[in-house]
């Protein structure tokens, strides 16, 4: 492993070891491109990125990564069936209109998605709400109801139930806290403990 890789953010090196070499990316909502920039560093895949932010397009493009100017509200329609072996969504499920309708997408273009999100269901957000009957605001979840861009927060329990409903199979699934770290605790009891979800999922055939 490179120092470069060691110096990902966790979450994003959980991503890196989950995806095979030499493969086809689609990243969604790829900001900056740090993800695409470490993964064709570590596993020379063939990369590209959805982005709506003029700004972060112009630092993929310094960074050497192909992005492409993109609502993901407008779905994946300009991308043919399995065109990827992977599409990857980093902390975005949230904050589109329709996450069942765009993660559907996701296994459609891609042979498997790897998405990750928010936890509403953490020990701190449940205490803000049962005790001080307001939305919480949290190290994961920082911003105030009236400016967030999260607009669908939901708990590992939603999310899996929105797996079933739409069959999808769940490979893989590891939670973080806010420094993106994992621990036993977090295992045992992850929709309780775990701050950040990370799933690698694949439509059922």
């Amino acid at each position: 492993m490179s120092a470069n890789s060691r110096q990902l953010r966790p979450d994003l090196q959980t991503i890196c070891e989950w995806i095979q070499p030499k493969t086809r990316i689609l990243d969604l909502g790829c900001g900056d491109g740090t993800l695409l920039a470490m993964l064709k560093t570590e596993r020379d895949v063939n990369g590209y990125g959805l982005e709506i932010e003029v700004g972060k397009i112009v630092k993929c493009i310094q960074s050497g990564v192909n992005a492409i100017h993109a609502d993901l509200n407008a779905g994946l329609s300009g991308f043919d069936d399995k065109a990827f072996d992977y599409v990857v969504m980093t902390q975005a499920l949230q904050a589109v209109e329709r996450p069942d309708r765009l993660l559907n997408d996701m296994l459609r273009v891609g042979r498997e998605g790897i998405v990750t999100f928010p936890n509403f269901g953490h020990w701190r957000s449940r205490l803000q709400l049962f005790f001080g009957g307001h939305m919480p605001v949290t190290p994961s979840l920082p911003s105030k109801w009236f400016n967030t861009q999260n607009i669908h927060l939901c708990t590992l329990q939603d999310f899996e139930q929105l797996c079933v409903d739409n069959k999808i199979s769940i490979l893989q699934r590891t939670v973080v806290d806010r420094d993106h770290k994992s621990s036993l605790g977090m295992k045992l009891f992850p929709n309780l403990l775990g701050e950040v979800a990370i799933y690698r999922i694949q439509k059922q055939t």
